[in-house]
């Protein structure tokens, strides 16, 4: 089991940025995925759920109307789309797939003016 998350960096509050997870090893459009983040100082806590078919998702209340979850089964990639970005968004956001006990690397996320 493999993911690979992608599309981190440094951006404005206010700005967006898409990140996305390539995941392989393991039949994806089976799996539900996760999205979960460590911000500096504290451990990491999910904050976006989808289930296998991409029909039903849920959120953090914190990110909740500013992040959306999807995924693309036929490309094995799992997506979130980040909007008006706030500083307290900072930190390492992760792909997790918890069954299979498989985490990606992660992507550093820094919303800083």
């Amino acid at each position: 089991v493999h993911l690979v998350e992608s599309g981190g960096g440094l951006v404005q509050p206010g700005g967006s940025l898409r990140l996305s997870c390539a995941a392989s090893g393991f039949t994806f459009s089976d799996y539900e995925m996760t999205w979960a983040r460590q911000t500096p100082g504290n451990g990491i806590r999910q904050i976006s759920w989808i289930n296998s078919e991409g029909n039903s998702e849920n959120y953090l209340d914190s990110v909740k109307g500013r992040f959306t979850i999807s995924r693309d089964n036929a490309r094995n990639t799992l997506y979130l789309q980040m909007d008006n970005l706030k500083p307290e968004d900072t930190g390492v956001y992760y792909c997790v797939q918890y069954k299979l006990s498989a985490r990606g690397q992660g992507t550093q996320v820094i919303v800083s003016s």
